[in-house]
């Protein structure tokens, strides 16, 4: 099943703190919506730079996107 990872991208020298906060929330839908296998992570691009993300399966991704509104998504390989 090809998987995608939808991120939400955090700027200024809080970013980090609201991008830990986000995943919260990211948290949270998955476990409502129950979601299989659902990744959720946090990743610092610079000091003034964070992306919260979620990685959802293809087939549930249309729903989660419309509800949720990332900013981007791109493929997410397994490595």
């Amino acid at each position: 099943m090809e998987r995608l990872k939808l991120l939400w991208d955090f700027r200024g020298p809080d970013a980090h703190k609201i991008a830990l906060h986000h995943e919260v929330h990211l948290k949270e839908y998955a476990f409502a919506k129950a979601l299989k296998t659902p990744i959720t992570g946090v990743l610092d691009v610079s000091l003034d730079h964070s992306v919260a993300f979620l990685v959802v399966d293809r087939d549930a991704m249309k729903p989660i996107r419309d509800a949720l509104k990332p900013h981007r998504g791109q493929l997410y390989n397994e490595k």
